[in-house]
């Protein structure tokens, strides 16, 4: 878990922008979706980041980590990132990924 990732600014690698196909899944991604470079996740990947309030594709953000999103499932946190003067509740956050955490238990650490 990388609750030390909270409250901090990071910078996201976007590999899947809004608007772009899953390679293996077909969905669409609703929101810029990323990694954030020179990290390890709990699957042995670099940490993956929701961009949220970013309404255009993107190749890379600078935000604030406001949520992790903790998978009770599957060892692969996922990092909630928004624009510095922005905020979501829970139950936004929940809306907006739901895209693909639906198919995943998860709690959401702040």
């Amino acid at each position: 878990m990388n609750k030390k990732f909270l409250n901090q600014i990071v910078n996201v690698k976007i590999d899947r922008p809004m608007g772009s196909k899953h390679p293996k899944h077909g969905f669409i991604y609703p929101v810029n979706y990323g990694f954030i470079p020179n990290t390890i996740s709990g699957d042995g990947e670099e940490l993956d980041a929701y961009v949220l309030g970013v309404f255009e594709p993107l190749e890379s953000f600078c935000g604030k980590v406001v949520a992790i999103i903790h998978r009770t499932n599957d060892d692969d946190d996922k990092l909630v990132v928004v624009p510095e003067n922005k905020n979501y509740s829970d139950e936004q956050i929940r809306a907006l990924t739901e895209f693909q955490e639906q198919w995943f238990k998860s709690i959401i650490l702040r």
